[in-house]
């Protein structure tokens, strides 16, 4: 599912098993089926940035995605976290619902480079 999204249709599966290891992630499941994923990366102590949220077409609108995000926000290992980012081009309604809000003070930097090999 996630190499059919704008944002990870260039990774490998190597670069993903990467990310996944290095993550705190979460899983939904209907009928011991996956119909959705989302990950937290960071130091799991102040900073974490939510990823990857996706949840499977047939299940959209049930209410998945705030689940997962949920998830993420009261994981024990992500407990003492104070600062939680996100970036999204279609999807700021689901975040906004838990308080996140675009980053507009000019002190978030961002650096994009090609991955290693592209």
């Amino acid at each position: 599912m996630l190499k059919a999204t704008y944002w990870g249709w260039e990774r490998t599966d190597d670069i993903n098993r990467r990310a996944f290891a290095h993550s705190v992630c979460a899983i939904a499941l209907i009928d011991g089926r996956q119909a959705g994923f989302a990950r937290a990366s960071g130091d799991r102590a102040v900073f974490a940035r939510i990823s990857d949220v996706i949840v499977w077409p047939e299940h959209r609108g049930k209410g998945i995605g705030k689940a997962l995000v949920q998830a993420l926000l009261d994981h024990p290992e992500l407990s003492s976290v104070s600062t939680w980012m996100l970036n999204t081009s279609d999807a700021h309604g689901l975040y906004a619902c838990f308080g996140f809000q675009p980053v507009t003070g000019g002190n978030e930097m961002r650096l994009d480079r090609p991955p290693v090999g592209a």
